[in-house]
């Protein structure tokens, strides 16, 4: 079946972005084809070279790599035993370097790269080098495949950070087949709204430690990702929508059959696309402009991760791509809502994926025009192929059509009976600068908060102030010096359960931060990642305690109201944040934080290709008390 004629805001996004990017883009595109036509080094390195590069191999890999008969397949992994995403990831290795010989090729581990949890690290002085734990993968990554003598790559890995940070570093290596291979998500625990009520009553001091650890560990219970829709589970649906995965690889339970065989079939297929044989597939063709805007309105039509506001800037920005979040927004204004999984919904990514998962969500919105369809992918030309799940029929792989109709539409509806006419991210401009907010988990009678500005410096003194009971009125709570240069940027988990509570008493509270929210981020209306941030001249940093401040989800603005005469003989406050630099190995990130970018430029830190970092400031015009 033909994809719709591609709705006219997708293609307009699309060629600006196309426009913007063309100097980048094209300075991108000639480094990879020179690299295509340089191939690996392998064919051409020296004697010595060479035997270090198979030395520990076995006899018949060593053969065919000394020959160069046979590609060579790099293994980069993110595997560690604690982390229970990454756990499955032990036994891929060997299920891929047999495949990769049945199919005619050799599989190497190349190399490893870190992979922290922020379940583990929430509210902890390690969750400061979150963020930039992506740039170090990236570089991880580059090392790795640095050896070049590589014909294609398989990136194992799954969380927040590991899978944005493999295709970053990948990109470098454009030139080269690269297909990412999932792990896939635990098994359903007890449900979300179980798990949000016990946070909350802890919160409120209702029940004790115990009894939060249990819902906890009933929840976090087994290896596989975890089950709620953040950041690890929208990676997934983005590899998937972007065609970087084998189709309908991305929500199948580790430790299974058809799991076992995908990353079989991934080791074969990536044997297939090398430049050696005659479908050769390189990441740099596959990963252009409208692939980038396939995974943004992956985002917008599953009620994703707002993190992916900052990650899907830098990954494009790897590729030569620049967009902004202005593309976000335009995208989100055409693009409907389709799924209700937790924190949207009460529904787990099992339950979606049973419903009839990306399968289907990417041949409906193909069928109704609403992504582009004419892509490569590492399964073939079209993005048709992702309209397809994967089964094993007498232990042999196949992939069928996807369902005709959702199988639940409690969780999953099709384009033209959504959830909601327009997707879950929103920018919100205002003389505060530019941040985004997650409207999809949001009701719409919390999505306009007006109210007294309270100022904090950390999670952790809102938290001292809900504890001593100073919070249970309206208010909107400004957590400043939280962006990446300040401190890394660490997400504000702790701060839901608490603000959670205040709004189910019947108070009207918001949030308003240049730090980052869970990729989970729930039902308090947040207006995270403002740009510029206050360690950058970020006009947050002029908020006082008492300032009324209007976020207004639905016409997309945030702004404080202060008299235009008052406002601009303001200083900015100054907050000692040398806390921030040092212990839990911060000190080694002292660069990182000095030369890190603003959440809207992607947050790195480093700069790809030399291109300046263009940070959007907003003039700040203050808007007038009402009378």
């Amino acid at each position: 079946m033909q994809h719709a004629e591609l709705h006219p805001v997708i293609a307009a996004v699309t060629q600006r972005i196309v426009t913007r990017s063309a100097p980048l883009r094209g300075a991108y595109l000639a480094r990879m084809n020179a690299a295509k036509r340089a191939g690996t080094v392998r064919s051409h390195m020296s004697c010595t070279n060479l035997a270090h590069a198979f030395a520990a191999s076995d006899e018949v890999d060593k053969r065919e790599l000394r020959q160069g008969r046979w590609p060579n397949i790099a293994i980069v992994s993110a595997y560690n035993d604690m982390l229970s995403a990454h756990q499955p990831l032990q036994h891929y290795p060997e299920i891929i370097k047999q495949a990769a010989r049945k199919a005619g090729a050799v599989a190497q581990f190349a190399g490893g790269v870190p992979a922290m949890c922020d379940g583990v690290t929430q509210g902890e002085p390690g969750m400061e080098l979150s963020l930039f734990s992506r740039d170090v993968i990236a570089m991880a990554t580059a090392v790795a495949l640095s050896h070049n003598s590589f014909d294609a790559v398989l990136c194992l890995g799954v969380c927040d950070k590991i899978v944005p940070g493999l295709l970053m570093g990948a990109l470098h290596f454009g030139h080269l087949p690269v297909i990412f291979v999932p792990a896939g998500p635990m098994t359903s625990g007890i449900s979300n709204d179980t798990k949000a009520k016990t946070r909350q009553l802890y919160a409120e001091g209702k029940v004790g430690r115990e009894a939060l650890l249990e819902s906890e560990a009933q929840s976090y219970h087994g290896a596989g990702t975890c089950t709620f829709y953040g950041t690890a589970n929208s990676n997934q649906m983005l590899m998937e929508i972007m065609g970087l995965h084998l189709p309908g690889a991305a929500f199948i339970n580790p430790y299974t059959p058809l799991r076992d065989a995908l990353t079989a079939a991934s080791a074969q297929r990536a044997a297939k696309i090398t430049a050696l044989g005659d479908e050769y597939r390189p990441l740099c063709d596959i990963v252009d402009e409208r692939s980038i805007v396939n995974g943004i309105i992956g985002l917008h039509a599953t009620g994703g991760s707002t993190n992916h506001t900052i990650h899907m800037v830098a990954i494009a920005r790897a590729a030569g791509i620049l967009i902004n979040w202005d593309d976000f927004a335009d995208l989100s204004a055409v693009i409907p809502l389709m799924a209700k999984v937790y924190p949207n919904g009460k529904a787990d990514v099992n339950h979606f994926h049973a419903a009839g998962g990306m399968a289907y969500l990417i041949g409906n919105l193909l069928d109704h025009g609403l992504l582009h369809g004419d892509v490569e992918t590492v399964a073939g030309h079209g993005l048709r192929h992702y309209a397809k799940q994967p089964q094993l029929v007498d232990g042999t792989l196949s992939w069928r059509d996807a369902p005709a109709k959702s199988l639940d539409d409690s969780i999953l509806r099709p384009a033209d009976a959504p959830f909601s006419a327009d997707g879950g991210l929103r920018l919100l401009t205002g003389n505060l600068g530019r941040s985004v907010i997650k409207v999809s988990s949001v009701k719409p009678e919390h999505r306009v908060v007006e109210a007294p500005a309270i100022v904090f410096d950390s999670q952790e003194a809102v938290q001292a102030a809900f504890k001593r009971g100073e919070l249970k009125r309206d208010f909107v709570a400004v957590v400043r010096f939280q962006g990446p240069r300040a401190n890394g940027m660490p997400e504000l988990h702790k701060l839901t359960p608490s603000l959670g509570v205040l709004q189910d008493e019947g108070y009207k509270v918001a949030l308003v931060t240049d730090g980052r929210m869970s990729g989970a981020s729930g039902k308090v209306p947040a207006a995270i990642h403002v740009t510029p941030e206050c360690l950058a001249g970020g006009p947050l940093a002029l908020v006082r305690t008492g300032d009324i401040i209007r976020l207004d989800a639905d016409t997309g603005e945030c702004y404080v109201r202060v008299p235009a005469s008052e406002w601009e003989l303001r200083s900015p406050s100054m907050v000692d944040t040398s806390a921030n630099e040092h212990g839990m190995g911060r000190e080694l990130f002292t660069n990182a934080r000095l030369h890190a970018a603003g959440a809207e430029q992607g947050a790195q830190m480093y700069a790809p290709y030399e291109v300046p970092m263009q940070v959007n400031v907003p003039e700040v015009e203050a808007v007038e008390a009402s009378a």
